[in-house]
């Protein structure tokens, strides 16, 4: 357990909001800047109910980790990692799977401030913190190969990250680019926002969020199903969040009380 210099880390830009940190304020985390939480109280003045999709997407992550441990996966490549939050995806993992191996990547520099706390894993397994970009596969590819091993499963995890990438910048490609790598019986994992529920909130949060400067791509059922093109869909397939597995985890509260605007699947690479 290696991970990187928090010294190295470039400027963390505080005047701008950035996602990692929006997701920490609704989480209630402390590692935000009064931009974000500014954007943040904008994002919910159009749907109050945002901070219970933040923990929805977390219990998603926990739900699906656990799934894939009981299943056998040992090695986890978790892109968009953001703030941490306990308990984090390598602890679901190695309480079922003590010698699991886990990477995460994020691009935000604060997430860099608080990778320690993503590196305290059990002595059997290992988990590391890459800083990159998902619009640069090829670094990620190349920092998790000296971690994972690539010639057997890794599941790969996007949770609540791809909404941020426009298909300007290509997000089927890079997802495609990233699985190109991974073995047969690996998994693909995302959750995605999407304005199929509240088509007018979303398009009012939308354009908040490039006005600020953030990329907000809301994908429909179609678009969100494609990431999956050539995969094999785990039951019950692409389904609201907090439908997939309920069994493998608490429920949060308030996540029934409306709609909950996004999607979340797993699939195996044959």
């Amino acid at each position: 357990m290696t991970g990187q210099d928090p010294t190295s880390a470039v400027r963390i830009d505080t005047t701008r909001p950035h996602p990692a940190r929006m997701y920490d304020w609704y989480l209630g985390g402390k590692d935000n800047y009064p931009v974000d939480e500014e954007m943040g109280r904008q994002m919910l003045t159009l749907d109050p109910r945002v901070p219970v999709m933040a923990r929805v997407n977390r219990a998603f992550m926990h739900r699906t980790t656990r799934w894939l441990a009981q299943n056998g996966v040992r090695q986890f490549l978790d892109i968009g990692t953001g703030i941490p939050t306990e308990p984090n995806l390598h602890q679901v993992a190695q309480e079922i799977a003590p010698d699991a191996r886990v990477v995460y990547c994020d691009n935000d520099p604060i997430v860099l401030a608080h990778a320690a706390a993503l590196l305290r894993g059990t002595d059997e397994g290992v988990t590391e913190y890459l800083q990159a970009d998902v619009r640069d596969p090829d670094a990620i590819l190349e920092g998790a190969r000296k971690v994972l091993d690539f010639t057997r499963p890794v599941a790969l995890s996007l949770i609540a990250l791809l909404h941020f990438v426009s298909d300007e910048d290509g997000a089927h490609d890079l997802v495609g680019r990233l699985l190109a790598e991974l073995p047969s019986g690996s998994y693909l994992v995302i959750t995605h926002a999407t304005a199929d529920f509240t088509p007018e909130e979303s398009k009012a949060a939308t354009e908040k969020m490039r006005a600020a400067g953030v990329t907000l791509a809301l994908r429909s059922r179609a678009e969100f199903t494609r990431f999956f093109d050539g995969l094999d869909l785990v039951e019950p397939g692409v389904e609201v969040p907090h439908h997939w597995h309920p069994e493998l985890g608490e429920p949060v509260p308030g996540q029934d009380d409306g709609v909950i605007p996004g999607y979340g699947a797993v699939a195996r690479k044959p």
